[in-house]
C-alpha cells in the first residue's frame, strides 16, 4: 500500500520507514500506448547516441567535446577556446530553454529523453525481466538462498550489464577524444594507449554501478533537476497528475455504492509500475520523472471498469481544481522573449563568425617612421591569427588601400588547424596620401583566392599639408 498523504513527503520512497535500509524497487512493465511512443523515442535516441561519433559533417565528427585539446564540434561547426563566449551563450540559451520547457511541460525531459532513464528502462530493466522474470519472480529470487539457478541468472544478467556498460563507456569516450582515436585504442596494443584503456575501464565500472545499483537514486538523490521543479512549476504547468476530484474518495467499487465512490479503485497499480516508487495520487513529487507509466496503468484499469481514461494524465493543477484549460502566462512569455533574444544573438554571432580570427595591434612604444627622405611613412604592427577550420590554411594579407605596402619582419604564410601564429610587419604609405594624423586602414586575409577574414586598425602619420 502507499504512504498516507501526511507521511509521503517525510522520506523518499526508496528508503525503509526506519531510514536504515534501501528499499529495492521491482516496477511492473505495462506496454500501453504511451509506453510504445516512449519506446520509439528512446530507441531513436539510443541509435543517435551510438551513431553520432561516426557520422561526419564537413569533415568533422557530428558532436565532439574534446576538453584535452580544447576542441568542440557541434554539427560540423568547430569551436576553439577563442569561441568560449559562444559556448557560454549557447549554454545559457539551453538552460533558459530547459526552464521554459519545465514551466510548460514539467519534467518530461527526464522520462522521455534523459539517457539515464532511457538506458535504465529500455535496456537494463528489459534485460533483467528477460533473465529473471516478472517483478514477483525477481523479488523472490533476490530474497531466496543462493542456488545454482540464482547464481546462473545473476551471472548472466550482470555479465550482460558489464558488456553493455563497456559499449556505453566506449561511445562516451568517443565524444571526448574522437572516434578515430577510440578506434586506434581498440585496434592497437594496450601498452600504446594505457591512459585510454584506464579511462574505458573506469567509465565501464561507473556505468555498471549506475545502472545495476544506483538506478533511481540518480534521479532522486544525485540529479539536481528534480529539486528545481518546486521553483519552476506553477498551477498552470502541464505535468503527470492524478485528478483527485474525479478519483476521490477512492476504494473498491460495488454496484450499490457506485455513486458514492470516485473512479480510483485503489488498486495500487500506478504505484507498482512507477520506476521511482512514488504514489502519484499524493500529488506532484520531486521523484516523479514523468515517464507516464502510471498513465498507461490507470488507463488500463479504467477501460476494464468502464470509466473514462486519463484519471491520471497530463494535466495542470488549474485544470484539475478549476477546470481551466492551459493558457500562456506572463512568466512563459518572459522566458520565451529572453530565449528568443539569446537565440537571435547566438545565430547572428554564428553567421558572422569567420574561419580565421585575426587580432592586430600597433607595436607597443612605437609611433610612425618616416622613410625615403620623408616620401613615405610606415607603422609597425603585431598580428595574431587563429585557424578555426578543420584544415590547414595558406594565407596572405592584402591591404584595402592599393597604395599601401607590407614589409614583413616575421613572416608566416601557413596556419595549422586549431593553432595560432603571430606575425610582425610594417605598413608603408606614401606621405602624399596622408590627409589626417589618424586614419583607418583595413586588410583582407586571403586563402586560396577567397577572403576568409577582414580586419581593421588605425594608421598614424603627420598629414600632408
Amino acid at each position: 500500500m502507499s504512504q498516507s498523504p501526511a507521511q509521503f513527503r517525510d522520506q523518499i520512497s526508496t528508503v525503509t520507514d526506519d531510514g536504515k535500509q534501501r528499499k529495492w524497487l521491482y516496477p511492473k512493465l505495462i506496454k500501453g500506448r504511451l509506453f510504445r511512443y516512449r519506446a520509439i523515442v528512446s530507441y531513436f535516441f539510443i541509435i543517435l547516441l551510438f551513431a553520432a561519433p561516426f557520422i561526419r559533417l564537413n569533415g568533422e565528427q557530428l558532436v565532439l567535446l574534446n576538453v584535452l585539446e580544447r576542441k568542440f564540434v557541434f554539427f560540423g561547426l568547430i569551436f576553439w577556446p577563442q569561441d568560449f563566449y559562444l559556448f557560454m551563450l549557447a549554454l545559457i540559451s539551453f538552460m533558459i530553454f530547459i526552464v521554459l520547457f519545465t514551466v510548460v511541460f514539467g519534467r518530461v525531459f527526464c522520462g522521455w529523453i534523459c539517457p539515464q532513464t532511457i538506458f535504465l528502462e529500455m535496456v537494463f530493466r528489459r534485460i533483467e525481466s528477460w533473465v529473471e522474470g516478472n517483478p514477483a519472480q525477481r523479488k523472490k529470487l533476490d530474497e531466496g538462498p543462493l542456488t545454482t539457478e540464482k547464481l546462473s541468472k545473476k551471472t548472466l544478467k550482470h555479465g550482460l550489464y558489464l558488456l553493455i556498460s563497456f559499449l556505453i563507456a566506449n561511445i562516451f569516450l568517443s565524444y571526448l577524444i574522437g572516434s578515430p582515436t577510440l578506434l586506434s585504442i581498440i585496434r592497437e596494443p594496450i601498452s600504446a594507449h594505457l591512459s585510454g584503456f584506464i579511462s574505458i575501464s573506469v567509465f565501464t565500472v561507473v556505468f555498471y554501478l549506475v545502472f545495476s545499483r544506483m538506478r533511481e537514486l540518480v534521479c532522486t538523490v544525485v540529479c539536481p533537476y528534480g529539486r528545481l521543479q518546486s521553483v519552476l512549476l506553477d498551477n498552470q504547468s502541464i505535468i503527470v497528475a492524478y485528478d483527485y476530484h474525479r478519483g476521490e474518495p477512492r476504494g473498491k467499487r460495488f454496484k450499490e455504492e457506485e455513486q458514492q465512490k470516485g473512479d480510483c479503485i485503489d488498486c495500487g497499480l500506478c504505484v507498482q509500475v512507477c520506476p521511482t516508487g512514488i504514489d502519484i495520487r499524493n500529488g506532484t513529487q520531486m521523484e516523479c520523472v514523468n515517464c507516464t507509466a502510471c498513465i498507461d496503468a490507470c488507463d488500463m484499469v479504467m477501460e476494464k471498469i468502464g470509466r473514462p481514461a486519463r484519471l491520471i494524465g497530463f494535466k495542470s493543477e488549474d485544470e484539475i481544481l478549476q477546470k481551466k484549460s492551459f493558457t500562456l502566462n506572463k512568466r512563459i512569455y518572459g522566458y520565451a522573449v529572453v530565449l528568443f533574444v539569446l537565440l537571435g544573438t547566438l545565430s547572428y554571432l554564428l553567421i558572422k563568425r569567420s574561419d580565421v580570427e585575426t587580432t592586430i595591434l600597433r607595436a607597443g612604444g612605437t609611433l610612425y617612421q618616416l622613410r625615403d627622405k620623408e616620401q613615405s611613412v610606415s607603422n609597425l604592427y603585431n598580428a595574431e591569427l587563429v585557424n578555426k577550420t578543420a584544415h590547414p590554411l595558406k594565407f596572405e594579407i592584402v591591404p584595402d588601400d592599393r597604395a599601401a605596402k607590407i614589409q614583413y619582419i616575421q613572416k608566416e604564410d601557413h596556419l595549422a588547424v586549431g593553432l595560432s601564429i603571430k606575425i610582425t610587419f610594417f605598413v608603408i604609405l606614401p606621405q602624399s596620401s596622408i590627409r589626417q594624423y589618424k586614419s583607418p586602414i583595413g586588410f583582407k586575409l586571403l586563402s586560396g583566392g577567397k577572403q576568409v577574414d577582414h580586419f581593421e586598425t588605425t594608421f598614424i602619420a603627420p598629414p600632408n599639408d
